[in-house]
């Protein structure tokens, strides 16, 4: 059998304003207008197996994951790192999961974040790396190149392996120059590292082990601890910080000597940078990729998403003009690249914008911060059906409801009582009260906050469904 493996992590830094921290770019639909990135993912993993996907991904994006799943109608094994420790050690508890089911499982392994627009094509790679991998072979997945490309590594091929299209590696190459990726590109034995992988769980474990045994001792401690929680599954933090941090290429493939690679020629892209979404998207008879409500005048080639404002461009050519509810990015198209440093700076000034969006989604819904100033804050709030609350307290603000759709069911101290359309009520600062929708349609309110101190740390929790503290 094969088990796919999607790794769920990154932040997209050079996706901002869209990707943020707290909702990162494999959330969002950045190229098929009803899917996220990890949901394309979850296709293309439907369409290579039968078997139960495992997603590894880390607690503060758990409940997004497992929505995005729902949405696909998708049983998923979501397993939670206690922390970001690259690719090696998330693959290693992948690995351990899948064996759990079948000692001999092979593994496909891949991120959550990119594009393949050719179904056929990929599959039939898949299907000749895991072939494969039932030999014992490690097999990445080599992109064909379209240019000399400085941003990548590369893996230069070697002999056949005698399994169809997949040969032995003969070398890894770090990110060239662009004299040596010229080289590269005119050669024709070197391809993209696409970042993906198919072997079986317990050779990754073997030569792990064979390469780092103390690491894996740590890991297999982790797993050991591990503790169920229907769909999530969480591992000792204590050990797992003791693995070593390191990526699937350093630990294993550049040291193995079961490393093969199988070159992919099925349309991908890491949705790494603006000018890659540019690229992706349908455009105009000017070459415009245009979403939301947009006018160009005597404007060419520029990447154009408006979320609610209208975004107007005139005499513009090869621009990325992002509009979020907090931000507006402008930028040369050919220096998209340089977003990350928005990021970095963003963070060395104490601001919140690179990790929040003003939309801030939660396991029951989400809230957007309307309107703020001095002592009050406004905000929308959506409690999806049957979702409630914690049941909390705030030792500096008081609250206001007003329902908007929906039925409120209200727990303020000792009362409990129901809010329709219309109806309001008043939450006093040191109050113990829940939110809930008892409905089968979204819950629509207006909160406004009122006290010395708004911050979301202003929360004492006293019962959760979701296991927040």
């Amino acid at each position: 059998m094969v088990v796919p493996v999607i790794l769920c992590g990154g932040s997209g830094t050079r996706l901002w304003p869209q990707s943020r921290k707290a909702y990162p770019k494999q959330f969002h639909a950045l190229h098929h207008p009803d899917y996220s990135l990890l949901q394309e993912t979850i296709v293309r993993a439907k369409q290579i197996s039968d078997e139960r996907p495992i997603l590894v991904t880390n607690e503060h994006h758990r409940f997004i994951v497992a929505e995005q799943c729902m949405h696909m109608d998708v049983h998923a094994r979501i397993l939670l790192e206690p922390e970001a420790r690259n690719t090696a050690p998330a693959i290693g508890l992948a690995a351990m999961a899948a064996m759990e089911a079948d000692d001999d499982a092979v593994i496909f392994v891949m991120p959550s974040d990119h594009v393949i627009t050719g179904a056929d094509n990929f599959a039939k790679a898949v299907n000749e790396a895991a072939m494969a991998a039932q030999e014992g072979l490690i097999c990445t997945f080599g992109i064909k190149p379209t240019r000399p490309e400085t941003g990548y590594g590369y893996i230069k091929a070697g002999p056949d392996t005698g399994h169809g299209q997949v040969r032995h590696v003969a070398a890894f190459t770090e990110k060239p120059d662009l004299a040596t990726a010229t080289q590269f590109f005119a050669d024709g034995n070197y391809s993209w590292n696409g970042g993906m992988f198919c072997l079986k769980a317990s050779i990754f474990l073997e030569e792990w082990s064979k390469f780092d045994a103390e690491a894996m001792t740590h890991l297999k401690a982790s797993f050991d601890k591990r503790d169920v929680d229907h769909d999530f599954t969480r591992f000792d933090a204590a050990s797992f910080a003791q693995v070593t941090e390191d990526s699937i290429d350093y630990a294993i493939m550049e040291k193995t000597q079961r490393a093969s690679v199988i070159e992919l020629d099925a349309g991908w892209s890491d949705v790494g940078a603006w000018d890659a979404v540019w690229e992706l998207e349908k455009r105009d008879q000017d070459g415009n990729a245009l979403r939301g409500e947009t006018i160009t005048i005597d404007a060419t080639n520029n990447l154009i998403h408006a979320d609610k404002l209208t975004i107007a461009a005139v005499g513009v050519d090869n621009l990325v003009i992002i509009e979020s509810d907090d931000a507006i990015l402008v930028a040369k198209r050919d220096e998209a690249q340089k977003v990350k440093r928005v990021v970095q700076q963003l963070d060395a000034t104490g601001s919140t914008k690179h990790q929040l969006h003003r939309k801030v989604f939660r396991p029951w819904g989400a809230y957007d911060s309307v309107d703020q100033g001095e002592r009050f804050q406004v905000k929308r709030i959506t409690v999806k059906p049957g979702a409630k609350l914690s049941l909390q307290m705030h030792h500096h603000r008081a609250e206001h409801w007003i329902v908007v759709t929906g039925t409120a069911k209200v727990t303020c101290g000792d009362k409990t009582f129901l809010l329709s359309e219309n109806q309001s009520t008043y939450i006093p600062l040191g109050q113990v009260h829940r939110l809930e929708n008892p409905g089968t349609v979204p819950l629509e309110l207006i909160e406004v906050q009122s006290g010395s101190y708004l911050g979301e740390d202003d929360i004492v929790r006293f019962e959760d469904t979701y296991g927040r503290s």
